[in-house]
Formats: structure tokens, C-alpha cells, sequence
């Protein structure tokens, strides 16, 4: 501002020509013109940088358009943006509605949308889901959705499956859904019936964390014994879909109690049904406890510590959850604290990380830092069919193992 009041002042005083004053300040004659132009009509005001910006935008969207959007919102605060444009085009055909990305602007811009608290993802299980084809080959276990019973008590049952024989291990309520709690169920069922070769969940606490290879303090015992933690695909509960229906029966045949441990009768009663009365097409009529057998796996009465090969380097996480290397320590995660973890090597920098036999992270020597591995999509499995939708040829055949359909994933 001071520079264009000081060039009108230097051309009013007549010394220099427009061409030798407009080099001087270092503009062109058109622009030194314009601003004689703008201070002979509007004085030093006149001299101010004006708005550039379009008067008019040809694809703005109208006011009309846009009142109408952020009513039909109001009016329905859960519809999203694909809602609302398919209703207004349903209601007013005439009229060009804009996309479903500009209505979700419209929407957020005037205040309509309440951000998502961004949730910590479980990092993913990228091997295939083992195949029931045998008793304890692979267990389930979920919790069924929590309700409240009459005294106004929460209710969290725990249920665990054998996801051949469809036999209900455990069905019993826990008062919080910690890991001391649930582990000391499993360790029951341990102890009762035998330890399977894997248990699958879903990805959500105790079983799973947002920790590296999404390890749960409860999933590390689990792998201590000898059990492959199974985790299936977040959003997709039909690869433990013999579990989720076992829950639709569950639902449907349990009353709600008027005290806790009413409640947890009422599940040891479907618990007996379930397992002891109800035939099962999918068994050929028979029960689950018809065909389930006990594990040949018995419960250890000392948990083994962890062994590697001669080739790998062991060290110990301590209780920030980070290894000593040469005299510095590197984090991987406290889930592991107090565990021996492997070292493989790969080349010169790099070593991959191991808890057993489960690759966990790679560690840059060069850096001291660990990184999750790559996680490449887990191969797509071929959905068991089973009852009146499945074709003929394809029904399951039991009780024979040998004819049964792999569990892959459902």
C-alpha cells in the first residue's frame, strides 16, 4: 500500500515519465495506469487489493436445493447421503438434485454430522481359518450380546463351541469381560474336555488387540499352549457362522431372569437342551454330544516356556515392553512383557521377530525400530453348504468324519 501511494505521489510531482516511473517500481504501464485510474475515483481506498474471487459460480448448487437437503437431514438425523438423494429424487422427479457426495458436504458443512471417534484397528489374521473336520480341531468363542437382567444386573455370556460337533462347551455369564475372567473359563474347559488345535474369535477384546499381530494377553496363553489364535475378518461373522447361529437359538430360547444367577441357570438349561436333546440336521439328527469326543490334548499342569532354534537370537521383553539390543532397548509391545521372543535373521540389518512360531514384526537393526509386517490378503475360502439351500450333492454327510464338509470359514 505504501509502495502504490508513494508511485502516485512520484507521478503527480511530474519528473518522470510514466514508462521510466513504472520501471523504477518495477510494474508495467498498464498496471501503473489502473492505479491512477482507481485513486482519482476512490482516493487511497481505491488502492487496496480487490477480491478476486468469481461473482458467480456456475455449479453452485442453489439455496433452494440446499434448504431442501438440510430439511429432509433434519427430519431424518440417520440417513446418509445416498438416502436422502435417492427420497428427494423419489419425491421431487422434476428437479436436478446434485450427487451424493455434495449432499454429504451440505450436510456436514452446516453442522449435521457428528464425527466417528476413530477406533484402533485390530491389525489382521492373514492365514487361512483352519478346517473342522474332527472334534477340537477348532473351537469357538464369542461373547452373545450383553443385556440386562430384572434386577437391572448386566449379563455377559461367554459361549464356547466345538465347531464340528456343534457341542456347547461353556455358556456361562461372566460379571466383566476381562482376561482374568474369561481365561479362568477356558481353563475349565481345559481341564474338562481337552485343548483344540485352534479357537477362532472375533477381533474384539480379550481375544484381540490393536497391539502387533494383534496379540491379547489372553491369545499369548493361548499360543503358549499350543493354540493357534484364529481371528476372523472384521465385519464378516459368517466365517464363524455355526457359532453366530447357535446364538439365534440362544436368543430365542432364553428368557431373561430376574436376578443373575437365574439367569445363569436359564443358560445352563439351554446349555443341556442344546448339546443333550436337540438333534442336529447338520449331525444327521443326532446331538452334539452324540459325536463330540474329548480332546487327546490334556491341560498342562506347567506352562512350557518358549523354545527357539539354535539359529535365531532370544531375548526377553521386559515390562515397558521393549528387548535390550546392544545396550539400547527396543519397543515391540507390552502385551509380551516378561516373554521370550526369537530373532530370525533375514540379511545384514533386518531380523524378523517371532513369539513362537507366530512372525510378529521386522526389527531394523540400523534404526532400533520394529514394523509390522506386510499383511497380504488372506486367501478367499469356499463356504461350506449345508441344509435345504445347499445343492444334493453337496449336503454335509455325518456322522462319519470322513464325509463331513470342511469348515471353511462357516
Amino acid at each position: 500500500m505504501e509502495e502504490k501511494l508513494r508511485f502516485v505521489f512520484e507521478y503527480e510531482r511530474d519528473e518522470q515519465t510514466m514508462a521510466e516511473l513504472c520501471a523504477g517500481f518495477g510494474i508495467c504501464r498498464d498496471t501503473g495506469y489502473a492505479w491512477l485510474r482507481r485513486y482519482r475515483q476512490h482516493g487511497v481506498s481505491g488502492l487496496l487489493d480487490l477480491n478476486r474471487a468469481s461473482h458467480r459460480h456456475p455449479n453452485q448448487t442453489s439455496a433452494g436445493i440446499e434448504a431442501a437437503v438440510l430439511e429432509l437431514r433434519q427430519a431424518h438425523m440417520r440417513w446418509g447421503p445416498r438416502k436422502l438423494k435417492r427420497i428427494l429424487e423419489r419425491d421431487h422427479p422434476v428437479r436436478q438434485w446434485p450427487a451424493a457426495s455434495t449432499i454429504g458436504a451440505m450436510v456436514k458443512r452446516a453442522g449435521l454430522v457428528i464425527a466417528r471417534k476413530k477406533r484402533r484397528r485390530t491389525e489382521p489374521y492373514t492365514h487361512p481359518l483352519a478346517h473342522a473336520n474332527e472334534s477340537n480341531r477348532v473351537w469357538c468363542a464369542d461373547f452373545k450380546g450383553w443385556f440386562k437382567a430384572g434386577d437391572g444386573v448386566r449379563v455377559d455370556p461367554l459361549t464356547i463351541s466345538d465347531a464340528w460337533s456343534r457341542y456347547l462347551l461353556r455358556c456361562q455369564a461372566v460379571e466383566k469381560t476381562d482376561t482374568e475372567r474369561v481365561r479362568a473359563i477356558f481353563e475349565a474347559a481345559f481341564r474338562e474336555h481337552g485343548m483344540p488345535e485352534a479357537i477362532r474369535t472375533d477381533n474384539g477384546a480379550p481375544f484381540a488387540s490393536p497391539a502387533i499381530g494383534g496379540l491379547s494377553r489372553l491369545a499369548v496363553w493361548w499360543i503358549k499352549l499350543g493354540i493357534v489364535p484364529e481371528r476372523i475378518e472384521a465385519g464378516h461373522p459368517e466365517q464363524n457362522g455355526r457359532h453366530e447361529r447357535m446364538h439365534r437359538s440362544l436368543k430365542q430360547e432364553v428368557e431373561r431372569a430376574q436376578d443373575w444367577r437365574t439367569q445363569q441357570r436359564e443358560l445352563d438349561r439351554f446349555r443341556h437342551d442344546f448339546n443333550q436333546v436337540r438333534p442336529h440336521e447338520a449331525l444327521g439328527m443326532q446331538t452334539p454330544a452324540a459325536v463330540y469326543e474329548t480332546s487327546p490334548r490334556p491341560y498342562p499342569a506347567r506352562i512350557p516356556e518358549m523354545e527357539y532354534p539354535d539359529g535365531m537370537l532370544v531375548r526377553t521383553v521386559k515390562n515397558h515392553g521393549g528387548f535390550g539390543w546392544k545396550k539400547h532397548d527396543v519397543f515391540l509391545t507390552e502385551v509380551l512383557r516378561g516373554e521370550r521372543v526369537g530373532l530370525q535373521p533375514v540379511d545384514d540389518q533386518l531380523y524378523t521377530v517371532y513369539f513362537a512360531h507366530v512372525p510378529l514384526a521386522l526389527f531394523d537393526t540400523r534404526t532400533r525400530k520394529t514394523y509390522r509386517l506386510p499383511t497380504p490378503k488372506r486367501a478367499k475360502t469356499t463356504r461350506s453348504l449345508s441344509g435345504a439351500n445347499a445343492p444334493e450333492n453337496e449336503k454335509q454327510k455325518l456322522p462319519d468324519k470322513e464325509k463331513m464338509s470342511e469348515m471353511c470359514p462357516v
